[in-house]
């Protein structure tokens, strides 16, 4: 009976599929946080260039926009290095 239950629980775990989690893309400073309901669900959307910009989209919608706190900005441009030329 075990060995039974065991396998209709690993059937249904396998059958299940992996879960899409919920990820904060971190090229994109900003974040719309969307409120959907019981039947819509919930979710982020992370890819605004600012605040305003989520704001326009989030306008007459159930959702809020806020700082991404995995934001990566580029790393700075690296100056090339120009020693000095000695004279002989």
């Amino acid at each position: 009976m075990r060995l039974k239950l065991f396998a209709i629980a690993a059937a249904a775990v396998a059958l299940a599929g992996p879960a899409a989690g919920q990820a904060y893309d971190p090229n994109y400073p900003v974040c719309m946080h969307v409120y959907e309901g019981r039947q819509g669900g919930n979710y982020i959307n992370c890819s605004f260039t600012s605040i305003p910009q989520c704001q326009a989209t989030a306008s007459g919608r159930s959702a809020i926009c806020s700082e991404n706190p995995f934001f990566a900005p580029p790393p700075p441009k690296r100056r090339a290095y120009r020693g000095r030329h000695h004279a002989r």
